[in-house]
């Protein structure tokens, strides 16, 4: 029998069992759309995630205090130690302590009411530094970022996100109007452009002012900054710049043990790898219940072919009878099970890229379409057809002629 009339004569066969057929390749379909949309689930989020911590900054260290601990022993959380001043900020920006870094934009925030006529908008108002734009990748949209001369007289002008401009003004071209800020009034000298959003923080709701304005007419009570973002000059010095940081603060706090630490600082780096861990680990545990679904569609495929041998014996035994071989009988069986993996794989990569399109409006998360992953599911959407196959198709070939004419 040529491969053709056994191509013709397999196909045959899964049309005249089309409800088994249909059913046996829906199972495939699932599984594999099942395992494509997994993978693009995690890919998608883990690019989700990395975009999210990129968006603080290229080549970033952020310097938080440590803990304060209360005279009753409570210890605080990260942050509410009163430890990095202005004084930090200005050493770390000292090309001769720390030739790696590259820029240094201390900050302290707090969160205030912003009042246009009778318009007000509560935000956070962050106090900082003429680097700031650069060592966070903040961009603008209308206007200019304050400058040296600015911040040295203490002036009242304010950049605003393009969320909080909206708020106030109805419009996010805001440059040249004016706001108050505890009766204090504020020109508004920029718009910063959309950013998003980074974790819970919207990065388009803010009011950034110069630290000097901020210590003198928003929060006069203290001289803390609550961090301390560094920019290393290339991803290649960024441990560098850690180790130059993290020398420099232990010898500006007296601290001779870095365990002792009275800051932390964390590497964007590490939070990508941490973060993109996490969702690898995620995917993988995905991805395997998947597995099990085309487990289970290749069980599926195994039996109608078990059923098809059973309800075939005659047919199979006049052939032998015929002439012939067991490899042309095995040959026909192997076809039919191939075929219905490969429709199974076709319909369920289709099925998957679709999803891939068109869920992530629903879900509100990236998906990232692996071409690999769908090539790869095709290619085991096969070979589940011949692997589950090759048991039928070989029970199939070893009838006998004489006891196959024989059954009823």
């Amino acid at each position: 029998m040529s491969w053709a009339e056994t191509i013709r004569t397999g196909l045959a066969a899964i049309r005249s069992h089309a409800t088994r057929s249909v059913l046996t390749v829906v199972g495939i379909l699932i599984g594999i759309a099942a395992v494509i949309l997994t993978v693009g689930l995690g890919l998608g989020t883990q690019k989700d995630v990395s975009e999210s911590i990129s968006s603080l900054g290229s080549n970033l260290l952020i310097i938080r205090p440590g803990s304060a601990v209360s005279l009753e022993g409570v210890r605080g959380g990260f942050g509410s130690l009163a430890s990095l001043t202005m004084d930090d900020a200005a050493a770390l920006g000292s090309s001769t302590a720390a030739p790696d870094i590259a820029g240094v934009a201390p900050e302290a925030s707090t969160g205030v009411s912003l009042e246009n006529g009778e318009t007000n908008w509560t935000t956070t108002v962050t106090g900082t530094t003429v680097a700031w734009p650069l060592v966070r990748w903040r961009g603008l949209l209308q206007g200019e970022f304050f400058s040296q001369s600015d911040a040295a007289a203490m002036a009242n002008v304010v950049v605003l996100g393009s969320e909080t401009a909206q708020e106030l003004f109805g419009t996010a071209w805001a440059v040249g109007r004016s706001l108050t800020i505890d009766s204090v009034t504020y020109e508004v000298i920029g718009v910063l452009a959309e950013q998003g959003s980074s974790g819970n923080t919207n990065l388009d709701d803010l009011a950034v002012v110069p630290m000097e304005t901020y210590v003198a007419n928003i929060s006069p009570t203290t001289a803390a900054v609550q961090t301390i973002y560094l920019q290393a000059t290339s991803q290649a010095t960024l441990s560098a710049a850690y180790q130059e940081a993290e020398t420099l603060l232990l010898n500006l706090h007296g601290i001779t043990e870095a365990g002792s630490a009275d800051f932390s600082i964390s590497s964007q780096d590490a939070l990508v790898s941490t973060a993109t861990a996490v969702y690898r680990t995620l995917t993988v545990l995905l991805v395997a219940i998947a597995a099990i679904a085309l487990l289970v569609g290749g069980i599926g495929v195994m039996n109608i072919m078990l059923v098809s041998v059973t309800e075939r014996t005659r047919e199979i035994g006049l052939r032998k009878a015929l002439g012939a071989k067991p490899n042309a009988i095995r040959r026909q069986f192997l076809v039919e099970a191939t075929t219905l993996g490969l429709v199974g794989g076709v319909l369920g990569a289709g099925l998957g890229v679709a999803g891939g399109l068109a869920l992530p409006g629903v879900l509100g998360s990236s998906i990232v379409i692996s071409w690999s992953a769908v090539f790869l599911a095709l290619a085991v959407a096969i070979g589940i057809g011949l692997v589950f196959g090759v048991y039928p198709a070989t029970r199939a070939a070893k009838l006998a002629p004489v006891d196959a004419l024989r059954e009823e």
